[in-house]
């Protein structure tokens, strides 16, 4: 069986890395295959929504499936097909969204010993395994190692678990490329 050629795009935000990787996606399926959109991103506030919308715009074009998935990302594995093209964007929110998850009940998961850790596992086992369904597959994250030199103890720990995933992703990954200014810097692999 053939593995899925995987693709890590990071940069800052606003930065052009969605739509990069959109486009990136659309010139490599030539109809070959469904795109598929995975969206992690849940709209709590005017700001979001907005994104949201933005991103939604930014899609109008192509024949996108889209897939709302903000946490449990192996939830997305029966709804893929052999031979799709596919887009998570992103992983920085996804992560976001995990860290809360159980805060309704008072008990965040980054407040519970053992839970990060175990989500960031299963995260990259259902990565491995759409390898081995899809054709491409297109990670997007936000880079947020480069800011103050310190945070509260939660963001700390966002940072520390962002950094970890995305050294993971990078190392497993075919192409890394970092957007700045909308210009793409490929760090490891062939962009084309």
């Amino acid at each position: 069986m053939v593995r899925a050629t995987v693709t890590f795009i990071s940069g800052g935000a606003r930065s052009g890395k969605s739509a990069y990787a959109e486009q990136l996606l659309v010139t490599q399926a030539k109809n070959a295959g469904r795109l598929v959109y995975i969206a992690s991103g849940v709209a709590f506030d005017q700001e979001m929504k907005e994104r949201i919308a933005k991103h939604q715009l930014d899609r109008r074009l192509a024949d996108w499936q889209t897939i709302e998935q903000p946490v449990d990302f192996q939830q997305v594995l029966p709804h893929l097909q052999q031979g799709d093209y596919v887009l998570w964007d992103c992983l920085t929110t996804w992560l976001a969204n995990e860290m809360y998850e159980g805060i309704e009940e008072g008990r965040p998961c980054w407040q519970r010993p053992g839970c990060l850790e175990q989500k960031q596992q299963k995260l990259l086992c259902t990565i491995e395994q759409m390898t081995e369904i899809i054709d491409q597959l297109v990670i997007v994250s936000n880079e947020v190692l480069d800011e103050w030199p310190y945070y509260e103890e939660e963001t700390e720990l966002y940072r520390k678990t962002i950094g970890a995933l995305h050294v993971r992703i990078v190392e497993c990954c075919d192409v890394a490329i970092e957007m700045d200014y909308g210009l793409p810097m490929v760090w490891k692999g062939d962009n084309q």
